[in-house]
Formats: C-alpha cells, sequence, structure tokens
C-alpha cells in the first residue's frame, strides 16, 4: 500500500517543494493585477470545491465525528495559517518579487522549529541555533540590497516585514494542530483549515473599503489566466502532500524539505520572471538554504 511506502512523509515534502515553486511563480503573475485579498480567497474556495470529489474518490466523510474543541482548533489554525497568512504573503509576493521572497521564507523552517520546541517538547541543538542565525543574516543581506531595481526602499522592508510575519503565522497555524493531525483523517483537516480561511476572508472583505474592485478582478476571466493553474497548483496538490508529508513524518523534516521550494523557487523566478540573479541575491539564497538544512538535521 501507499501509506507504507518507506519515506513517504520525505517524499511527499519534497514534492511538495516543487509544486509549490511552481505555484509561487503563477502568483506571483496573478497579483499583477488581482488583489491579495481576492486571490487568497479564489485560492481557497477552488481548493474547497476540488476537495469535495476527493472525498468521494477516497470514500471519505466530510463531517467526523470530532469533539468540538478539534474543529475549533482547526478552525482557528485556518483563520490563521490559510486566511492571515496567505494573503501576507501574497502582498509580500507583490512587493519583493519571487527571488528575494524565496529568502525570507526560509524563516518557516525555524519558525516550525522553535514552536516545536515551546509548545511540542522536541529539542534545539547549538547547529540548530547557528542554522537559524544563518538565515536570519540572510534576511538582513537581503535587506540591505542596494541594486537598482523597481523596489522602492519602502516596499523592501514593508515586503520583508510582511513576509516574516506570514511565515510565523504559517508555523503557528500548523504547529497548533500536529497532535490533532498525527489522530485525524488528512483530508477532513484540510476541509476544516480550508472553510475557516475562506469564512475569515469573506468576513474581511465584506468589510474592505475596495471590495467591489477587489471582487471584479478576481470575476474577470482575463485574470484567470494565471490565477486558476496557480491556484489549481497551489490551494490543491500543494496542500495535499504539505499536510501528507506533515502527517507522515516529523515536523522538522518535513518543514526543511519543505524549505527546498525557496531554490526552485529562486531558479524559476531568474527562468520565467526575468528576476536579477546577483552575488547579495545569490549569497542570500546558499546562506538561507544553509542555514535551514543545519537547523532540519542537526539535531
Amino acid at each position: 500500500m501507499l501509506l507504507d511506502l518507506p519515506y513517504l512523509g520525505e517524499i511527499l515534502s519534497l514534492s511538495c517543494a516543487i509544486i509549490w515553486a511552481t505555484a509561487v511563480i503563477l502568483f506571483k503573475k496573478s497579483g499583477e493585477t488581482v488583489h491579495p485579498l481576492g486571490l487568497n480567497l479564489f485560492k481557497n474556495l477552488l481548493g474547497l470545491v476540488l476537495f469535495l470529489p476527493t472525498f468521494m474518490v477516497f470514500g471519505e466523510r466530510l463531517i467526523v465525528g470530532a469533539p468540538l474543541k478539534d474543529y475549533l482548533l482547526l478552525m482557528a489554525s485556518g483563520v490563521i495559517g490559510i486566511g492571515l497568512a496567505d494573503t501576507l504573503f501574497f502582498k509580500s509576493l507583490n512587493l519583493l518579487g519571487a527571488g528575494l521572497s524565496a529568502i525570507v521564507n526560509c524563516l518557516y523552517s525555524p519558525f516550525i522549529i522553535g514552536l516545536a520546541v515551546l509548545f511540542l517538547s522536541e529539542g534545539m541543538s547549538g547547529l540548530q541555533l547557528f542554522g537559524v542565525f544563518l538565515i536570519i543574516t540572510a534576511v538582513f543581506t537581503v535587506s540591505q540590497l542596494k541594486e537598482k531595481t523597481h523596489i522602492s526602499r519602502h516596499d523592501l522592508i514593508l515586503g520583508i516585514l510582511l513576509g516574516v510575519l506570514a511565515m510565523a503565522l504559517m508555523a503557528i497555524g500548523i504547529v497548533m494542530i500536529k497532535p490533532l493531525l498525527d489522530r485525524s483523517p488528512l483530508l477532513w483537516v484540510i476541509e476544516v483549515r480550508l472553510l475557516a480561511g475562506c469564512g475569515i476572508l469573506g468576513i474581511i472583505l465584506w468589510f474592505y473599503p475596495g471590495r467591489q474592485r477587489i471582487m471584479a478582478s478576481v470575476l474577470s476571466v482575463r485574470n484567470w489566466r494565471y490565477m486558476l493553474p496557480g491556484s489549481f497548483v497551489g490551494a490543491y496538490l500543494a496542500l495535499v502532500v504539505w499536510m501528507g508529508g506533515m502527517k507522515y513524518t516529523e515536523m522538522s523534516i518535513a518543514s526543511a524539505l519543505n524549505q527546498t521550494s525557496n531554490i526552485f523557487v529562486f531558479i524559476l523566478a531568474a527562468i520565467f520572471l526575468k528576476e536579477p540573479v546577483n552575488f547579495q541575491r545569490t549569497a542570500g539564497i546558499i546562506l538561507a538554504i544553509v542555514g535551514v538544512v543545519m537547523v532540519a538535521f542537526f539535531r
């Protein structure tokens, strides 16, 4: 059986990295015409629609007889990790571009490890702490960029801050449900989180001053060229393999393998988005990835 495959969690986590990198490039293109709130809502709604037939294929139930506290915990996770975190991520991606965003996103793994140490009783070695230092150094290196690009100093700093906050919220959203994830049907967990993410986005959008303009951009079929495939890859394929990786291996290993997506994003951004590749950017991504490896494997 597939579930008995050796290193299943590691395989899923690495697959997620490649799939998510592709989605990021498509999301960056979508962000040129669609507001982050609208893009995130579209992504999550499409994911919900696609997961309904998936439930039938795998014979899973939409409603599981779990305690109310489990539902509330998953809903809180969806609000934090999908509704809020992904919106901030899209905004940061728009400001920084995919290449620089990839460097900032390497903070995801240290946040995961740090929270796991605090709340899941996982340990952290001196070498792991040095890895965190390398990642922070990489982000600082990015913040000091002085290349001649279209990114203003204001947008650079704001994009980094939003990206850091997005990674922190994503980590909180998954660590808080790790014990529940270990004993729950994967598809049910994903569906509840997506529902909660859509719910908070709907509430925010209802009170957002420019909601009509945002919805107009979402409903414009012309903007679906990148938004539709990006949402399919990012909200369906990537989410399934990401949560599967978290379920079938240790969080520290899964998060580290997930982070290799930043290498793929960096490369794809240079090829398809024509983003510059210079010494400072390259040094940043190398420092960040080395830091991720140390955080993940030097325990």
